[in-house]
């Protein structure tokens, strides 16, 4: 290449360096104060640049959860018809503007046993829940830069999210799959007990308040356990994970967020039948499965096959107890004739993990042990969603021929 050619190449490639970093950044800061004494959080967002940003168009749900908006700039509701929610439309004034709320976060399952819950010491909730999904319009060469700080009660002490901090009771909000960053995850504040511990490239937080018998030891004792088979079947180790829990009355059993978990005290971390909801959760957490087309078998299959499979490549299952467990599994899933379908049962699931580990066999024999039923679950994790007909292929690409297993009724 010529002298002038190379310099031809230079500027467009410094042209190219430029336009990716001229994207002007404007502050979206969410400022939650939590009130107690109404069950409430007061939640502003405020942009640095009103005009930056055309309309946030929200999704307001259908029980009344937020209330009091007070907007610079133009807000309108739109009352939600029998075939959906109410929306509310913010479009801001053009230099610095806020939109404020109230919205309540006890949030009850049936009577007496609450998802999420505001005590006059604690409160533990999901981010989701104080800034609703949004449609963001914003100007071109626009970069919204995302912070979350909480004002906390008198007397409470402390909080925690899976967001990085950045100073006092303050967290950086960046994720890099949404347009709109807003606070996702397991939330946890007041007067706390923590534990933490770095496994690998991630840090990991136990908290939850004080008397409600979390066992937050036995929790970091298990992960530190489990870990390097975590790290050995995933490519993908969150920067920090956060594990939060509480008593009854909070709803019983395990549930992931945005690397983030929650775990009812009274859970067992392995249960009876050889499986770890913990790390069932962990694997989802981390996993982020998504399918459609009424595939959840691929989701919730995978979770419990390394709910099993994980705490047995660590070493805590032995042979005998794991040919229980392939067993319990075989004769639960012995009636169903079908994995597809939204909302799985639990029939499906183990039917689900019976499938996946003759599909690991499969796997290791025709590749001659070069490739398991690890590298099809990596595949899936690139991906932004998968169906069953998509899972198929995967799995024949990396067999490099067909599957006998998938090839099956259950399927179909």
């Amino acid at each position: 290449m010529t002298v002038a050619g190379k310099l031809a190449v230079s500027l467009v490639l410094l042209a190219l360096s430029t336009s990716a970093w001229s994207a002007k950044k404007v502050d979206l800061d969410y400022h939650v104060k939590l009130l107690p004494q109404s069950d409430q959080a007061e939640v502003r967002l405020s942009l640095s640049q009103g005009s930056a940003v055309r309309s946030l168009n929200f999704d307001l749900g259908r029980d009344g959860d937020y209330s009091d908006f007070k907007a610079d700039g133009q807000w309108q509701v739109m009352p939600g018809t029998s075939a959906g929610a109410s929306r509310g439309l913010w479009q801001p004034s053009a230099d610095k503007a806020s939109l404020t709320y109230r919205v309540r976060l006890s949030h009850a399952r049936k009577a007496g046993i609450y998802e999420t819950r505001m005590t006059p010491n604690w409160a533990l909730f999901s981010g989701e829940e104080l800034v609703p999904k949004a449609r963001l319009d914003q100007k071109d060469g626009i970069e919204l830069v995302s912070r979350l700080v909480f004002e906390l009660p008198a007397g409470w002490k402390s909080v925690e999210t899976a967001w990085p901090r950045i100073g006092k009771n303050k967290f950086r909000i960046d994720n890099v799959s949404r347009l709109f960053d807003r606070p996702t995850g397991w939330m946890l504040a007041g007067n706390l007990g923590s534990r933490r511990v770095r496994l690998g490239e991630t840090e990991i937080t136990v908290a939850s308040p004080k008397g409600q018998a979390m066992r937050r030891m036995d929790v970091l004792t298990l992960l530190t356990f489990v870990w390097p088979q975590v790290q050995a079947a995933f490519p993908r180790h969150p920067a920090k994970l956060l594990v939060v829990g509480a008593s009854d009355p909070m709803r019983r059993g395990v549930f992931s967020g945005h690397d983030s978990i929650y775990l009812n005290s009274r859970t067992p971390l392995v249960s009876e039948n050889g499986s770890s909801p913990m790390i069932r959760e962990v694997v989802q957490a981390i996993g982020r499965f998504n399918d459609h087309q009424g595939s959840d078998w691929i989701s919730e299959g995978l979770a419990e096959y390394y709910a099993i499979e994980l705490v047995r490549r660590a070493g805590g299952i032995s042979d005998e107890r794991y040919a229980a467990i392939q067993t319990r599994l075989s004769k639960e899933g012995k009636g169903v004739t079908t994995l597809r379908g939204e909302h799985v049962s639990g029939a499906t699931v183990a039917r689900a993990v019976v499938v996946l580990q003759e599909l690991d066999r499969e796997i290791r024999l025709k590749t001659h042990n070069k490739r398991s039923l690890d590298d099809l679950t990596q595949a899936v994790m690139r991906l932004n969603s998968i169906s069953s007909k998509e899972f198929v292929q995967l799995a024949e690409s990396i067999i490099g021929q067909s599957s006998t297993v998938l090839d099956s009724k259950l399927l179909h």
